[in-house]
């Protein structure tokens, strides 16, 4: 059943046009992925559908009283209200009940002989076991409590921006709807709560359109992608894996396409340039049509240059940290916390919202000072520090003269010079997106133009503190084309586990003020080492806190010799699982042969997380006595 169609859809904000007479159907059961660049009009898109905001010609149509629901990144909500009462704010016959109720119980709890009020409460507990009630009640306080929300009596006027966001997607996961419209769920939440959220929309019935830079999610969720790219929308069935085969191979015809017109460009100028002797009308068609031929604009997909800047040597030191503390009034972030980097370190940080990873970023690279402990750099470190601010973006210059008063001219790891023109396009700043005053810009754009600024002072250690919130998906490909050439230390804050799988080597989770052992990635690695190396650690006597170590344990010659005997034998096991797993996808129809890969597979993977397992633990060994 179709629930919401565009038909030939335009919007333009002063002179910049958003859409260009775009049309989309969204049918019942479809999860749609909306992606495209910041600034590209996404948001807005998602307004017109969801009725807040209205275009400037076509037409949107609701078929049969379909019920839509949105939750925008930026949630306007009653701060005088309670949590729970915010979730039932709706026009829901559902809602309404379970608002009714909760407000009819609220008044006999403060007058319990008042007959009026429990009669009105008889009333409504009937109506609550017809509409199963009680149900959604229960799913309202699951959903709550799984997004990190607990006290359903606190006034929304104190909660945080995190937590403000977090209980819009409550509320709208809450509230019964055919349409649900989510613009960028997955920010704030961390990656266990992102799990569950995956499996939430998964299971529920109805249509689903969500704009998101969370790529696994996507991946996961989503069963269509739409790409809004330069004005118009390009459909793609399937997830985010099959729209990336399915881009690769519009973009292969596309270029066959722009081939085919130089090629015929090429044969009418040369014509032109012969002065055929023709008749006049003929002439002026032919000439017409040339100027055609020159305006049509080839969209060259992710044809790129990488951006590989100059590095700046990197010495053996780079970072000590030693008995950091952090405390604001009652709440205490971490005590005590000792963190190291070596050359080459990238390493993702972890944990839950609120727990201070943030604050720690912050202590480490000298914005916030710690209550005690030190911070002591190498001198040859080079930082750069992308944080969540954005600060020192002058709102009065334009982004093309704001970069060429940081740097006319980068060198490239080549010996290239590149201006400030190159390097903005490189970030998907277009000719007219360049001259843009910087006060007029997205938000994404504002992250886009304020990361260019963090990399090209080429650092040698860059801090990433939650990178994909407010990064669309080809400016991340672009930042992580770059930490492919990138030789210095990376250390990222994120939730983003397709971000942390493709960037950094190792996991370490900062709960309770606690940054504990290096968990190799991917992400999945972490989950299924976790829980064996922390029954592990709770097995063993507590040590009180400060004391004086006693010596470490050295290795001896045959843990030696198996350390790195392991080194070799999990590459090699990587090796097989990614063979098998070739293998697979490849098998088609033999169902014999699919069975016996599979148990091999089942084999691999134990073997490759026992020697996972065992090479940490000897790797611990190693680092104490290095």
């Amino acid at each position: 059943m179709n629930l919401v169609t565009l038909e030939n859809v335009s919007k333009q904000f002063s002179e910049r046009v958003l859409l260009n007479s775009v049309n989309l159907l969204i049918n019942e059961g479809d999860r749609i992925g909306l992606i495209g660049r910041n600034g590209s009009g996404k948001t807005t898109l998602l307004q017109i559908i969801a009725g807040v905001e209205p275009s400037d010609a076509g037409t949107r149509t609701v078929w049969g009283g379909v019920r839509i629901v949105y939750a925008p990144q930026e949630p306007m909500l009653d701060e005088a209200l309670t949590v729970l009462d915010t979730v039932f704010q709706s026009d829901a016959p559902l809602m309404r009940l379970l608002r009714d109720y909760e407000q009819a119980s609220l008044q006999l709890q403060q007058q319990p002989h008042n007959a009026a009020f429990q009669s009105r409460l008889a009333d409504l507990t009937g109506e609550m076991d017809r509409a199963r009630g009680w149900t959604a009640e229960s799913e309202a306080e699951t959903i709550l409590t799984k997004l990190g929300i607990i006290d359903f009596e606190a006034k929304v006027g104190t909660l945080s921006g995190g937590q403000r966001k977090r209980l819009a997607l409550a509320r709208a996961l809450i509230d019964p709807a055919d349409l649900l419209i989510l613009d960028e769920p997955t920010n704030h939440i961390d990656a266990e709560t992102i799990a569950w959220l995956e499996k939430y929309l998964m299971a529920r019935a109805g249509g689903l359109l969500m704009v998101t830079h969370d790529r696994y999610f996507l991946e996961r969720v989503a069963n269509r992608i739409v790409e809004l790219d330069r004005r118009e929308l390009v459909s793609y069935g399937g997830n985010y894996g099959r729209y990336l085969e399915k881009r690769a191979q519009r973009q292969e015809q596309l270029a066959a396409s722009e081939a085919k017109r130089q090629s015929t460009l090429r044969r009418e100028l040369e014509w032109l340039r012969r002065g055929a002797q023709a008749r006049s009308t003929k002439q002026k068609a032919r000439k017409q049509r040339i100027a055609e031929l020159q305006t049509i604009q080839y969209d060259r997909g992710d044809q790129r240059v990488a951006m590989s800047l100059a590095g700046r040597r990197l010495g053996k030191r780079v970072l000590e940290a030693t008995g950091l503390s952090k405390t604001y009034g009652p709440l205490t972030l971490f005590q005590e916390l000792d963190f190291e980097l070596a050359p080459g370190d990238r390493i993702g940080i972890i944990g839950p919202n609120g727990t201070g990873k943030s604050t720690f970023l912050d202590v480490l690279a000298g914005k916030t000072a710690p209550d005690s402990g030190t911070v002591q750099w190498g001198e040859t470190v080079h930082l750069g520090y992308y944080d969540q601010l954005s600060a020192g973006l002058p709102d009065d210059k334009r982004v093309i003269e704001f970069i060429e008063g940081l740097a006319p001219l980068v060198k490239t790891k080549e010996g290239e010079r590149v201006s400030a023109a190159k390097m903005l396009e490189w970030f998907l700043f277009t000719g007219k997106e360049r001259q843009t005053w910087i006060g007029s810009l997205s938000g994404g754009e504002r992250r886009r133009l304020y990361l260019l600024r963090t990399l090209i002072y080429q650092p040698n250690v860059l801090f990433l503190d939650e990178p994909t919130n407010d990064l669309d998906v080809q400016t991340l490909t672009v930042l992580e084309e770059f930490l492919d050439h990138f030789q210095g230390c990376l250390v990222v804050v994120s939730h983003d586990r397709y971000f942390l799988d493709r960037n950094v080597d190792f996991l370490m989770s900062f709960e309770d003020g606690v940054l504990g052992t290096r968990y190799p990635t991917p992400y999945e690695s972490y989950q299924r080492l976790r829980p064996d190396l922390s029954a592990a650690a709770t097995s063993l006597p507590k040590a009180k806190k400060r004391q004086k170590p006693a010596a470490p344990r050295r290795m001896t010659w045959k843990e030696k010799q198996e350390f790195a005997a392991l080194e070799t034998e999990i590459g090699e096991l990587e090796a097989t699982k990614a063979r098998l797993e070739g293998e697979i996808n490849g098998v088609g129809s033999d169902y014999g042969r699919l069975q016996t890969l599979a148990a091999e597979l089942e084999q691999t993977q134990v073997a490759l997380e026992t020697a996972e397992l065992r090479w940490l633990e000897l790797a611990e060994i190693n680092e104490e006595t290095t």
